[in-house]
């Protein structure tokens, strides 16, 4: 079979994930997923959740682990999401700063109703993930496992201290967070990434397939 017949024979998923959701959905070989060590050093530097989930850097496998993971796969199912959560200019300025006791109220809730949209659209993007992951083995791909995007939110605080989840069932790797580069794997698999974001921000998922 060729590398086209192949990847056709993973359509069912690819309109499954639309079906739930997905705004955009591709089947593409593993080898066009984009994995670098400085979106790891990235996270290292830039974000407030690095060290505080055991989803995350640094207890989520190297981009190096990651690299010989997907290698042992053949395709991936790389998806966009749109969330519902919605942003405009007068918020983005906020948005890091919700401690900040000089906030105006009204500034304050839309923060609030912004972080507890993208929450729920997290929730719903790891659901959607599970579906998948579900569906593939059913159809005996056993060993298809899937990725998110952002930091795990499944407890309000994680058990980072005592090193084990307490929901491992449950628990997805963030994509970044083992150096996949979101951007220019979506580039690769020919689907549409916008950055900065005009309204509503996007979310991507990756579903590794054997």
């Amino acid at each position: 079979m060729t590398k086209n017949g192949k990847i056709s024979s993973f359509e069912f998923l690819r309109k499954h994930a639309l079906k739930l959701g997905a705004k955009d959905a591709k089947i593409i070989p593993v080898e066009k997923i984009v994995v670098e060590d400085r979106i790891v050093f990235k996270c290292q530097l830039g974000c407030e959740k690095y060290g505080k989930t055991l989803a995350c850097p640094p207890y989520a496998p190297s981009p190096e682990k990651f690299k010989k993971i997907a290698n042992e796969y053949h395709y991936a199912l790389f998806m966009k999401f749109e969330s519902k959560a919605q942003l405009n200019p007068e918020l983005i300025k906020y948005l890091a700063k919700t401690e900040d006791t000089t906030i105006p109220k009204e500034i304050k809730s839309k923060i609030d109703d912004f972080w507890s949209a993208w929450k729920s659209d997290g929730e719903k993007l790891r659901d959607t993930v599970f579906q998948l992951e579900k569906l593939a083995a059913e159809k005996g791909y056993i060993l298809a496992i899937g990725l998110v995007s952002g930091s795990c939110t499944i407890c309000e605080k994680c058990n980072v201290k005592k090193g084990f989840c307490i929901n491992p069932m449950k628990r997805r790797f963030s994509e970044e967070g083992v150096g996949v580069n979101v951007k220019a794997t979506a580039e690769k698999a020919g689907i549409k990434f916008t950055l900065p974001f005009k309204k509503n921000p996007e979310t991507f998922a990756l579903l590794l397939i054997d």
